[in-house]
């Protein structure tokens, strides 16, 4: 399971994100897509670095009537510098599949009484099932019609017998005693997807991974 997406809410998941020093509101896209420009340094929390992808790359031979034919570097070379080259914070960002969505529904888990299960919109045919630790921080009127921020490509855990899809992002502070829900620009519609960067990065952003990638 992707280790970005791993943190202890009480016996829970926790998520940490650094606001930016410079306060600065999420960014919409008109396009599925939703940006918080301006992200402050990476956390400890940032997902363990993915292998980088090598490709396949076809031998090239170049020739003239003035020059021998020249080898390029070998495809086996190729990938061994892939490897090598370090993943960016913005790639391993790029990875994680975020995206806006609505609590449709909240109610206790009835076999923890340190969860709370919910039903959340995030633009597909069916809303998800979430299980979340903040029975200790928030209320159910506080998650009730919500519009939240969501992780959507962590692989389904099994939670006390129902099956969670999905992480509710928040912050704390330092204490971990104040936690609350991290929110996304008024106007947002569920499904939108949370990119990182400045307005003009946002075409840049990779696809996500899987969640069998993760």
């Amino acid at each position: 399971m992707m280790a970005a997406a791993r943190m202890s809410f009480a016996s829970c998941v926790r998520t940490h994100l650094l606001l930016p020093s410079t306060p600065s509101s999420p960014i919409l896209a008109r396009t599925p897509r939703v940006g918080f420009g301006g992200l402050a340094k990476s956390t400890s929390f940032l997902p363990l670095p993915f292998a980088a992808r090598s490709t396949n790359h076809a031998a090239l031979f170049c020739s003239s009537s003035s020059s021998p034919a020249e080898a390029v570097v070998a495809p086996a070379a190729v990938a061994a510098e892939e490897e090598k080259r370090e993943v960016s914070a913005g790639e391993l960002a790029g990875l994680l599949d975020i995206r806006v969505g609505r609590i449709v529904k909240a109610w206790m888990h009835p076999e923890a009484d340190t969860l709370y299960v919910e039903e959340v919109d995030v633009g597909e045919e069916q809303p998800r099932t979430i299980c979340s630790g903040l029975v200790k921080y928030l209320s159910l009127d506080q998650l009730q019609d919500s519009s939240v921020i969501v992780l959507a490509n962590l692989k389904p855990r099994n939670m006390r017998g129902i099956k969670s899809n999905g992480m509710l992002m928040c912050a704390s502070d330092a204490s971990h005693e104040t936690v609350e829900l991290l929110t996304p620009p008024e106007g947002s519609v569920p499904g939108e997807r949370v990119w990182f960067g400045t307005d003009d990065e946002k075409t840049l952003q990779s696809e996500p991974a899987t969640a069998n990638q993760s």
